[in-house]
């Protein structure tokens, strides 16, 4: 069951993703070209070319995870500022269908890391 928590970090591979890789050529395609450690424990988001399929591939302390999801209408949303992080918040919505432009964020208190 997929479970997604903000203690996790959530990477997105912005380039459209071939849905055949299995999980070593994405594990490939996160060690050569996102330059981050796929056995990190973070969760690396990849969306196909045509946007209705969408993986998400984690580390799972003895083995790969991976999670598929295709769509039998409509697309996946990818985020447009080429963001590579992104926020619980944000891959829920991405994973609901809500548009990410419509959404306003109310003002909140957040500490800022020096």
């Amino acid at each position: 069951m997929l479970s997604l928590s903000s203690s996790c970090r959530y990477f997105l591979y912005d380039q459209p993703t071939d849905m055949r890789c299995g999980i070593y050529s994405l594990a490939g395609l996160v060690s050569n070209k996102l330059a981050k450690d796929p056995l990190s424990g973070d969760v690396f988001v990849f969306i196909s070319k045509r946007g209705n399929q969408i993986r998400l591939l984690q580390w799972d302390n003895d083995g790969y995870a991976l999670y598929a999801k295709r769509l039998e209408g409509g697309t996946f949303e990818r985020p447009g500022d080429k963001k590579i992080n992104l926020s619980v918040r944000d891959l829920m919505l991405i994973l609901q269908g809500i548009r990410l432009t419509s959404v306003q964020h109310r003002p909140r208190f957040s500490r800022k890391s020096a």
